[in-house]
């Protein structure tokens, strides 16, 4: 037999393997389109859309008129000149990284408490998730009430047990606002982060912590040896999400102070809200949205680079 014969017999079953191929491609596509369409459709085009009116005079009157100019960068060199946008950046990164760091040390700290089975711990981890439901608006104005210098049940327990002599201005003093929306949004985000980590500690195998028992391990050894190494991509998410909704926090730092007093718990989130719908600058807004989704995509990429060079070790 020749090879030009053999080829010939061979070429019938060779129709029916691209028919298959082609088959499988087009299901493929068929999944994959309904997604691309959907991104590129609430996704894609405004964050497009925002980037472009980041270069316009875009105001009230260009919904009726249709015009907004191109004026370049003249929104960007008006909001970085402005000292409240200065502020603002200060302050947006005072408050990510302090509610972070707070809300992550308290959530480990949690988790790792609640790991151990005893009597009450199921209700217990229950009652934590309480601040995650309580609506964030509804959260803030009841820690308004709190944190009241007149009244406010904070300053009365603090006076009840002699630590403070006179009432703290807890939101009304520039040195003193800020510091007070972070505890508050600590307050906040203390149940996610249990929640993730604690889920974390339960994939770790039990075999790992006998053994380490065997061999004489401390607690402490067993966390910086097992615990952590085997949580680190846990960790990596929590932080990531965490940073993504704390930088753009708006509701809390709008009841608790609006921004106040004197500019001094003013974030990004509060200058995109002044801009667009106080002053109806939508061109200002978007510069500054743009800054905002430019911090998140940096901090991602980060941590997209920190885990491949975690699973390349």
């Amino acid at each position: 037999m020749t090879t030009t014969d053999f080829a010939v017999r061979r070429a019938p079953s060779a129709a029916p393997a691209d028919q298959h191929r082609s088959r499988q491609t087009l299901a493929k596509w068929a999944f994959l389109v309904p997604a691309i369409v959907y991104i590129a459709a609430f996704f894609g085009y405004p964050l497009v859309n925002n980037v472009v009116m980041s270069f316009q005079h875009y105001t009230a009157s260009t919904f009726w008129t249709g015009e907004s100019p191109f004026i370049g960068w003249a929104n960007w060199r008006a909001v970085f000149g402005d000292e409240v946008f200065r502020r603002a950046l200060i302050n947006t990164a005072l408050f990510t990284a302090g509610s972070l760091l707070g809300q992550f040390t308290i959530g480990l700290a949690l988790a790792l408490f609640f790991r151990r089975r005893f009597p009450l711990g199921g209700p217990l981890r229950s009652l934590l998730l309480l601040p995650w439901l309580v609506p964030l608006v509804a959260a803030g104005t009841v820690w308004r009430q709190l944190l009241d210098q007149e009244g406010g049940a904070v300053n009365e327990f603090l006076h009840g047990v002699g630590v403070i002599s006179q009432n703290v201005p807890w939101l009304s003093s520039p040195q003193i606002a800020l510091l007070s929306i972070i505890l508050v949004n600590i307050w906040i985000g203390i149940p996610f982060n249990m929640v993730i980590l604690y889920g974390g500690l339960q994939e770790i195998p039990a075999d790992l912590y006998e053994a380490a028992s065997i061999d004489g391990a401390g607690r402490w050894r067993t966390f910086t040896a097992i615990t952590w190494p085997m949580l680190r991509p846990v960790v990596a998410v929590v932080l990531l999400l965490g940073f993504i909704a704390t930088v753009k926090v708006l509701d809390i730092i709008l009841v608790l102070t609006g921004g106040g007093p004197a500019n001094s718990t003013e974030s990004l989130s509060t200058q995109v809200y002044v801009n667009s719908f106080l002053q109806l600058d939508f061109g200002r807004g978007a510069v500054i949205g743009n800054v905002l989704m430019g911090a998140c995509l940096v901090f991602a990429v980060i941590y997209l680079r920190a885990n491949r060079n975690a699973d390349v070790r």
